[in-house]
């Protein structure tokens, strides 16, 4: 276990945090460059969920590059990696564990044993998380909020940093399980990933077939991850900008005081259920990432707004009226961030 960092006191001491994290967070995102092309916006979010201890969910069809981030992630975090290929046929002991009998050889005497599945890695990758049976994405929940797995009435702590990114194809329903708003809303972000550019497409092919096979050299480790996550958590906030990222989460929560534009505005019209407590909780962590990536130790009312897509867009529950519409999640987060004013409530 790391020791954790104390807060930064003078502005020489923040300015040698702020430019050690830069630094650092430069170096991850070109070692990932050199085998992700393009998704500029898509690393960056999975690396500030890293540093803000969260997980994260990626949406995007097949062949952009879900698995191949992930897997390049770990290699640059040297953290000991596992993939779960979810099927319909997956149990939960496949993911958590199981109770085995063991038998001692010179006694005879038999016993159980607790075998550890692959959750007990430090970064897992939960590839096609929808394609699994409920039962079996529920195994996830207690892993991904409480960093623990409980078998049989015993409970076995997972190595800290721990980090589920889970993916989904969003265009492929048939033998899907949608997953609850429980589980959605133990992912910090959910990050959209899209097509690329022309050169980055031309990038790709010259990459996969040719001789060439670049692979991302180890950067940070699991102590660095602990102490710079620790550093995260002590940026300063102010109490208007605090204000703020509270009225936003609760600008998505239909017939509450602080609905975006107010009773006929796109909360009350659009949204069937809003944000839970941990929207505003990733907004703020985000939004500190953020500032420290600008070089920063103070949140900014920039900062909150740049994080908002990735931290509401899965919190947000439509109704009836916003599918006929045709309204999605983003255009509305958009909507909300619009019409809530910076201004603190006096």
């Amino acid at each position: 276990m790391a020791s954790t960092s104390d807060a930064p006191t003078t502005p020489a001491e923040v300015k040698a945090k702020c430019d050690a994290f830069r630094d650092r967070f430069a170096r991850l995102r070109a070692e990932i460059g050199k085998v992700v092309v393009g998704h500029a916006d898509v690393v960056e979010g999975v690396l500030i969920a890293l540093f803000t201890g969260g997980n994260v969910l990626l949406e995007g069809v097949p062949g952009l590059g879900k698995t191949l981030l992930v897997r390049s992630l770990a290699q640059t975090l040297s953290l000991p990696f596992s993939r779960i290929q979810f099927t319909p046929d997956l149990m939960p002991a496949d993911v958590i564990g199981t109770n085995i009998v063991m038998e001692d050889p010179d006694t005879g005497r038999r016993r159980f044993e607790f075998q550890k599945g692959p959750i007990f890695a430090q970064i897992v990758l939960a590839d096609e998380i929808n394609r699994a049976t409920p039962k079996t994405q529920s195994a996830l929940l207690e892993a991904m909020q409480e960093r623990s797995v409980t078998v049989g009435g015993k409970t076995y702590r997972l190595d800290k940093p721990f980090i589920v990114l889970a993916t989904q194809n969003p265009i492929e329903q048939e033998g899907t399980y949608p997953l609850p708003e429980a589980q959605l809303d133990r992912f910090i972000f959910k990050i959209v990933v899209g097509y690329g550019q022309l050169n980055d497409l031309l990038t790709i092919l010259d990459r996969t077939t040719g001789v060439a096979n670049p692979e991302c050299a180890p950067v940070m480790d699991g102590p660095t991850i602990l102490e710079t996550q620790q550093l995260v958590r002590g940026v300063v906030v102010a109490p208007h900008v605090m204000q703020y990222v509270g009225r936003l989460a609760m600008a998505t929560q239909p017939g509450g005081p602080f609905s975006a534009g107010g009773p006929e505005g796109p909360t009350n019209k659009y949204i069937r259920c809003g944000s839970s407590p941990r929207g505003a909780q990733a907004l703020l962590l985000g939004a500190k990432v953020r500032a420290l990536i600008d070089g920063r130790f103070h949140v900014s009312f920039a900062d909150v707004k740049s994080v908002a897509p990735m931290c509401l867009r899965h919190r947000l529950i439509l109704n009836f009226e916003a599918e006929a519409d045709r309204i999605d999640t983003d255009s509305l987060v958009a909507q909300i961030i619009e019409k809530t004013p910076t201004e603190p409530v006096k």
